[in-house]
């Protein structure tokens, strides 16, 4: 799994729990702060399976090509708006870091979502389900909706 953009790992935490010993956690963030504080949460859980990327906010992510079964998009399109040049290229980056059968689960906060998933689904992406409903972000509870979707072309 990947989270890229995880910040202090508010949702990189409760994945390593999921996917457990067998599985691993690439939590890829520009802050080397936040990294910290995320590595120092981890550590008093005991995850040992979460691995640290650090970044200088480059699109290019240092995984190989079909190595990540889910990529975590959560609140970073406050940094990656709809008219960005970086953002179709980060999209064209998740796609080569996933494996054909893999799941992107959006957040699409601070972005018009209807015209984010438009570009998703020129992509090949196609919504497999969604949820809205209360969730914890930064701390507080707040009325949003997550999207997961998978790839049709590969």
């Amino acid at each position: 799994m990947l989270d890229f953009g995880c910040g202090r790992g508010n949702y990189t935490i409760p994945a390593a729990q999921v996917v457990g010993n067998e599985g691993r956690v690439y939590a890829l963030d520009k802050n080397p702060r936040a990294l910290d504080e995320l590595m120092r949460r981890a550590s008093a859980r005991d995850l040992d399976n979460i691995v640290r990327m650090d970044t200088l906010g480059e699109i290019d992510i240092d995984l190989d090509d079909d190595s990540v079964q889910v990529v975590l998009l959560y609140d970073i399109f406050w940094y990656f708006h709809l008219h960005d040049p970086r953002l179709p290229r980060l999209l064209d980056e998740v796609i080569r870091v996933s494996t054909p059968d893999g799941l992107l689960s959006i957040y699409p906060k601070h972005i018009d979502a209807d015209m984010l998933l438009e570009m998703l689904q020129s992509r090949g992406y196609r919504i497999k389900e969604s949820y809205s409903d209360e969730l914890l972000h930064d701390g507080y509870l707040e009325r949003g909706r997550v999207y997961n979707l998978t790839l049709t072309n590969r």
